[in-house]
């Protein structure tokens, strides 16, 4: 089966940005996020493969307490996220947000939302065919990752190798990496910054307390 590459070939092009939280007004914007520890994780573990020297524990351990406090290289990251949950709220046409874990379950019913969302609905033919799911093979993480130009590729002018770029992906990999203490400290933070805004994230496939937020939520 052909992916059809004129479904996203005409202008405007899509492009990925860390942008402020006031998008353009003629754009569409899709927000892609992740549960805040195992994105905490993940960074962690990229600058350690692009750093001069190995990272030590206590950088670890001091990281997450920045997390906490909100010092981030790219901003406050509550203020970032819940900015775009309200904006999807509303402004659905506008928005659309997605959460990495939501895919990881299953990512189907969210490529068919985001085609609808970008105006390239599938057909009921392409829809017969399989295309979504080619099109999540196609763009699965170890698809990406065996790519030629991310095996061997660098960034141009960084020098950092695409292949740092790319690591587990998988859902609730922070359990094995934080103290009992940290994830007690972690788990008040996060229903404080969530509190009543309707917004939860899926921490970890097998941890007990799998939709942080989801109860002050409710109230």
């Amino acid at each position: 089966m052909e992916l059809h590459e004129n479904r996203i070939s005409e202008s405007p092009r899509p492009s990925s940005t860390k942008i402020p939280r006031n998008p353009p007004t003629k754009c569409r914007i899709v927000y892609m996020c992740r549960n805040p520890v195992d994105r905490f994780i993940s960074l962690w573990h990229f600058v350690n493969l692009n750093w001069p020297e190995p990272l030590k524990q206590d950088s670890f351990e001091a990281g997450l307490e920045m997390m906490c406090r909100e010092v981030e290289v790219f901003g406050p990251f509550w203020g970032h996220v819940l900015g775009y949950w309200k904006l999807s709220k509303e402004r659905p046409g506008k928005v659309l947000f997605l959460k990495y874990e939501d895919l990881k379950e299953d990512i189907i019913p969210h490529l068919k939302s985001l085609a609808e969302f970008l105006g390239i609905p599938f057909s009921e033919e392409e829809e017969r065919q399989g295309m979504m799911e080619e099109i999540a093979k196609l763009c699965s993480l170890d698809s990406l990752r065996n790519r030629e130009v991310n095996v061997n590729g660098k960034q141009k002018f960084s020098g950092i190798k695409n292949s740092s770029f790319f690591r587990k992906g998988e859902v609730g990999g922070w359990v094995n990496n934080v103290n009992p203490s940290m994830v007690e400290k972690i788990e008040n933070l996060i229903e404080e910054k969530l509190s009543v805004s309707g917004l939860s994230f899926k921490m970890s496939c097998n941890y007990t307390k799998t939709k942080i937020g989801d109860n002050q939520a409710s109230t």
